[in-house]
């Protein structure tokens, strides 16, 4: 409903058409995900997107709001190293398997053997934008098994070893491999839980996902194998023979450069990609020319980046510091360094490329669209000024939507507006056609509402409502934990027995609003055994 509004409905005709090169689309931070949704929805006959954002943070929440609202195989992060270019540390071996899914994908969207097809919108922190990649580490293909294939076991070690993966005994951290007799386990960086092979010959019979703790197998993997490399800087017989003639010339580097040679890897090796692979380029380079390139709160972003370049030039002249006897230059690593915005936005000038920016002020020569949307003060636990708000915009035919985080806060909502005789309901969504009449009471990813009066919109969340909202789904990206099982207030009685992370069994009594710091909230009150003898019992309230 949002393209509703006339500015941005202008602005995703002139994407369409791609008559603007450049343009700014003025809107407040809190409608930044649902104007990229826009933009990019093939509904709309939108584009696919490249969205910056300044910090990796902001790429993280956006990209998870966008699967929210796109879908979840539409979106991917292209997250950035924790280390820095020329630092003599390694990233990650989930980082980089992440990253190198998402070049596998844009090199070749309609490739049988990705994971998920064509990427609608890729989210990156301006870091990643930045810091340039070896060239055709993309081109790579990942090692693929599936029940039924018919594939050497020794050719799919020789593969996995090939693209970074170390060979151990016991599979027990990503980027890990291991054999033993028919069966291969690897621990592929993208994947939750390591993978079992188990071939019967040269056929591969089943594929299922196992436990690292006790390496007992878990359930079919519906997908097989699909492992990408797990390093940016492979040991391929050329690199080799480069890293053996650089020891010739600098003999100081031998920590690093004598174990490449005898293809060995080497912690921080990457930080001499430049003079071990056959080039660097960056992210734009790689994206296909009908992407467009949307900028999110461009001024955040410029003085990120400036602040990564200074990091970056401070560290290529502490670190590496190789000058040879005899007065030789150091080595030269500077075609790995953040790359500045304006380097990257004429790049994206000599390949076509659109560059848009979407901020909550400012102003374009080429283009600007000022939409009529504005951001919304939170309640922070007003119950009644919330739902006097939400009436008024109801009265005058507005579509109000309230957007909550899960099942249980959206039943409640629409109860407590059943109780001042509001009509709500609960929806899967926001509908194309909703009865203007009812409330919309959904779940869904936004950390904030906003007002965007044109489009007759007035959409609040949980965070408006409450001061504070329910946890956000994110990717799974990190080693699996134990999973816990969360409470739903909804269908406790008193008298419940339940289970507080931190305070052990108690007692549930009622859920009370209490105000604290000017913000009223609910909470869930919990009995427990009195800490003192003869004293009533202890109650711990917990926000719900």
């Amino acid at each position: 409903m949002i393209a509703r509004d006339p500015a941005l409905a202008q602005a995703i005709k002139s994407a369409q058409a791609c008559d603007v090169a450049s343009g700014l689309i003025v809107t407040p931070s809190s409608a930044q995900s649902l104007v990229c949704a826009a933009l990019a929805s093939p509904e709309h006959g939108g584009r696919p997107l490249l969205v910056i954002t300044a910090t990796t943070r902001d790429a993280e929440d956006l990209a998870t709001e966008l699967r929210g609202l796109l879908g979840p195989n539409e979106v991917a992060e292209f997250p950035a190293w924790e280390t820095l270019p020329h630092e003599r540390l390694s990233p990650t071996h989930d980082t980089v398997g992440r990253r190198l899914a998402v070049l596998h994908r844009l090199a070749a969207p309609a490739a049988d053997d990705s994971p998920a097809g064509l990427i609608r919108v890729v989210v990156a922190g301006v870091r990643a934008l930045l810091q340039p990649i070896v060239k055709g580490i993309e081109q790579l293909e990942p090692v693929i098994a599936r029940a039924g294939d018919e594939v050497e076991l020794e050719h799919v070690v020789e593969r996995l070893v090939s693209l970074g993966y170390a060979r151990t005994d016991l599979v027990t951290r990503r980027g890990e491999v291991a054999v033993r007799g028919g069966i291969v386990d690897v621990f592929p960086p993208i994947e939750d839980h390591p993978i079992r092979v188990e071939f019967f010959g040269d056929v591969v019979e089943e594929v299922r996902a196992f436990g690292v703790s006790d390496q007992r197998s878990l359930e079919i993997a519906e997908n097989g194998l699909w492992a990408p490399p797990c390093r940016e800087l492979l040991l391929s017989p050329e690199v080799k023979k480069r890293a053996a003639a650089l020891l010739n010339e600098h003999p100081d580097l031998a920590d690093v450069l004598g174990p490449l040679a005898q293809g060995i890897h080497v912690e921080g090796m990457e930080s001499l990609a430049p003079l071990l692979a056959d080039g660097m380029h960056t992210l734009l380079d790689l994206v296909e020319p009908q992407r467009m390139t949307v900028v999110c709160d461009p001024e955040r972003v410029k003085a990120r980046a400036t602040d990564l370049v200074a990091t970056s030039e401070e560290f290529l002249a502490a670190s590496w510091h190789a000058a040879a006897v005899g007065g030789q230059a150091p080595i030269d690593l500077s075609s790995a360094s953040y790359r500045s915005v304006d380097e990257m936005r004429e790049l994206a000038q000599q390949r076509g490329l659109a560059w848009w920016e979407v901020a909550a002020f400012g102003e374009n020569p080429d283009a600007t669209w000022t939409t009529d949307i504005n951001p919304i003060a939170s309640f922070r636990g007003d119950t009644d000024g919330a739902l006097s708000a939400i009436a008024k915009r109801s009265t005058v035919g507005d579509c109000v939507v309230v957007m909550t985080a899960g099942h249980g806060p959206a039943k409640r909502i629409t109860e407590q507006l059943a109780q001042r005789d509001v009509a709500a309901k609960v929806a899967d969504g926001i509908e194309t056609e909703p009865d203007l009449h009812v409330i919309t009471v959904t779940t869904g990813p936004l950390h904030h509402g906003f007002d965007a009066k044109a489009a007759n919109l007035f959409l609040l969340t949980e965070a408006d409502l409450l001061g504070t909202s329910g946890p956000v789904d994110r990717e799974a990206t990190r080693m699996p934990s134990r999973r816990r099982r969360g409470v739903d207030p909804l269908q406790l009685t008193p008298g419940d027995y339940v289970v507080h992370e931190h305070h052990g069994v108690g007692c549930f009594v009622e859920l009370a609003q209490r105000t604290v710091a000017g913000a009223t909230r609910e909470y869930l009150v919990v009995e427990y055994a009195s800490s003192k003898r003869g004293q009533p019992a202890d109650r711990l309230y917990v926000p719900t």
